[in-house]
């Protein structure tokens, strides 16, 4: 195989021109000798390699191809000795008895600290050289990421809805066991027949409160502790990252503005990229369903307060969301039980990756009731950094 390369380092607040490919940003985290402290499993898939092998070498050991290291390392120096954001984009061609491939990557680099050490965070973005900030996703690549996000929002609700079921069942149950031991007192220790039948009131509760555990509550366990992988993250490169995917995946197809109000800058928050990416998305789809044709959902992103705020509008049209001839995101049945009326305190079980993301972050979800013709906002806040 042979390798050529180009870079730059860049420095400064220009936008960049190119398309990123949404949710696919690697993240590489660097001390200051340059050895590798984490890395994510993205970075990983994109260069073929096992994101453990990387942890604790030097960036100069690592299997990560040889251009892409010297730009990483020239980006990295200079983002540390300037005590501020660094940009640098590198394009790879590679070639082995065939037709040479080229890949592009864009690379931000964050100075930041861990345990009382300097380090830099390296975000390493692939994008599509000369195409649009609206539509640099090849359709492929899109239709698998949409896929993935798609899957992840119905993996939630699965987990929302057992575990609604599992908390429903047991206020009843629980009821019938107390109800149990009273008309025990009650009944005469003699009476044959009546002593079968409070058995078998307490053998059923029994088997009841067996099968929610063995089954319901074994079930959702999957997403019932939520493992984060925090990384310092640009925000506005995120959301923007998460709108791009909402845009190309539903809001295009069902013909609806997806317009972004924010005055993120360069601020950082300590987070889990995939997770944040996946909620914000989720909200974007949501909204997008839930709105006409021809209409607008805005998105206002901002950091304040030591928390990162992101919240959705849109004006709800049951139409839109329920009509099965329009592309949609979620499934029928979450579509529908978002028009009914909540009790207290839940949110629409189509949203529940939203709660659980914001709550693994010590963050808030929450969302106002679904009504025809109104003004609908969904509100999601999380720390800048982590408790």
């Amino acid at each position: 195989m042979t390798t050529s390369f180009s870079g730059t380092v860049e420095t400064g607040r220009a936008p960049r021109p190119e398309a990123p490919v949404a949710g696919t940003d690697g993240v590489l985290v660097l001390d200051t000798a340059q050895r590798c402290l984490s890395a994510d499993t993205v970075l990983a898939h994109l260069f073929d390699l096992d994101a453990g092998a990387l942890e604790g070498r030097a960036l100069t050991d690592t299997a990560l191809p040889k251009p892409l290291i010297a730009v990483l390392a020239e980006v990295a120096d200079a983002a540390l000795v300037a005590g501020s954001v660094r940009r640098a984009k590198v394009s790879i061609d590679e070639s082995e008895g065939a037709p040479s491939r080229s890949r592009a990557f864009v690379i931000l680099a964050l100075p930041g600290s861990a345990g009382g050490a300097d380090t830099v965070t390296l975000i390493v973005s692939p994008y599509c050289p000369g195409a649009s900030t609206s539509g640099g996703a090849a359709p492929a690549q899109t239709d698998e990421r949409s896929a993935h996000l798609r899957a992840e929002a119905a993996l939630f609700m699965r987990d929302h809805v057992l575990g609604v079921v599992s908390h429903d069942l047991r206020g009843p149950l629980n009821a019938i066991h107390s109800w149990g031991y009273v008309l025990e007192r009650k009944v005469d220790v003699a009476d044959a027949a009546a002593q079968r039948a409070l058995g078998g009131i307490r053998s059923g509760v029994e088997q009841q409160v067996k099968l929610i555990e063995q089954f319901i509550d074994t079930t959702r366990a999957e997403t019932k502790t939520l493992a984060l992988n925090r990384a310092p993250l640009a925000l506005r490169q995120l959301v923007e990252h998460a709108a791009t995917q909402a845009r190309s995946s539903l809001a295009s197809a069902r013909h609806v503005t997806l317009l972004m109000e924010s005055s993120l800058a360069e601020e950082q928050i300590s987070a889990d990229s995939e997770r944040l990416t996946q909620a914000l998305w989720l909200m974007l789809a949501f909204a997008t369903e839930a709105s006409a044709a021809g209409s607008t959902v805005v998105l206002d992103a901002r950091a304040e307060g030591g928390s990162f705020s992101a919240v959705v509008t849109f004006t709800a049209s049951q139409k839109a969301l329920l009509d099965p001839k329009l592309p949609h995101a979620l499934e029928g049945f979450a579509r529908k039980q978002a028009t009914l009326p909540r009790e207290a305190a839940r949110i629409a079980w189509g949203l529940a990756l939203c709660k659980r993301v914001a709550e693994a972050h010590s963050g808030t979800f929450e969302h106002d009731d679904f009504a025809d013709g109104a003004t609908v906002a969904l509100r999601f806040r999380v720390p800048l950094s982590a408790a």
